[in-house]
């Protein structure tokens, strides 16, 4: 069984995103159509209050949330998230698990998507800089162990911006797993909503979409995305 997990805590003052329970819950409505195969859902937060009660509350670690991200003054602080690299990772959340982001809209069918055999799989063509993007990653626990492992909170964040990877977690992903890792791209039908579907005519979505996602500075539940009536058939 795969475990699917998101990860919801308070921002910093003024981050421009406000994700709350009920974005969660939508979340977790869009990989129930998507995805028909035994899963689990789960989100890893400080404050589980409004979660539907068939997510699975795991608590939140608060020791890297005080981090800043190195490339973007005001980019989020994502390093919560290398947790899950951790050898603990297993006994908490499960032996297999895929991590979503909470903004993202899932449009297709994600069997494809999340039936791979790799140990590792993330999202991978956002930036030609940054190798990959935090927002989907897939692995078999304790695979990349040395991600959560080799992380210095004074002096691994820097070193991974020196290097020209971009952003907090990811940012680090990117410096210690190198470039060869397997990826998702726009071919499985991943597809950025800032750099894919916006230089679309009409922002229509691609034929093969299965996941649109709204890193950046939209959310799925914005006006200018509600709008697009693909977004509110399938951001439900």
């Amino acid at each position: 069984m795969l475990d699917v997990i998101c990860w919801k805590w308070r921002p910093k003052p003024g981050y421009r995103s406000k994700f709350n329970s009920q974005h969660v819950n939508v979340l977790r409505s869009m990989v129930e159509r998507n995805y028909r195969k035994p899963h689990r859902f789960s989100c890893i937060t400080d404050d589980p209050r409004g979660l539907d009660p068939r997510i699975r509350a795991l608590p939140l670690s608060n020791e890297l949330t005080h981090l800043k991200n190195p490339s973007f003054h005001d980019g989020p602080n994502c390093y919560p998230r290398l947790w899950a690299f951790s050898e603990e990772a297993k006994d908490v959340i499960g032996p297999r698990f895929v991590s979503f982001d909470i903004d993202i809209v899932i449009t297709g069918d994600l069997v494809p998507v999340l039936d791979r055999p790799e140990d590792f799989i993330i999202w991978g063509d956002t930036a030609p800089s940054t190798w990959y993007n935090g927002s989907m990653w897939m692995m078999t626990a304790g695979a990349r162990k040395h991600v959560w492992e080799r992380f210095d909170p004074q002096t691994s964040p820097q070193l991974a911006n020196a290097s020209g990877q971009r952003g907090s977690d990811q940012g680090w992903i990117s410096y210690c797993l190198g470039p060869n890792e397997a990826t998702w791209t726009t071919s499985d039908g991943i597809y950025s909503f800032r750099n894919h579907v916006m230089k679309r005519k009409g922002y229509e979505l691609p034929q093969n979409a299965k996941v649109v996602v709204f890193h950046g500075a939209y959310d799925p539940w914005d006006r200018k995305a509600q709008r697009q009536a693909w977004v509110k058939n399938h951001w439900k």
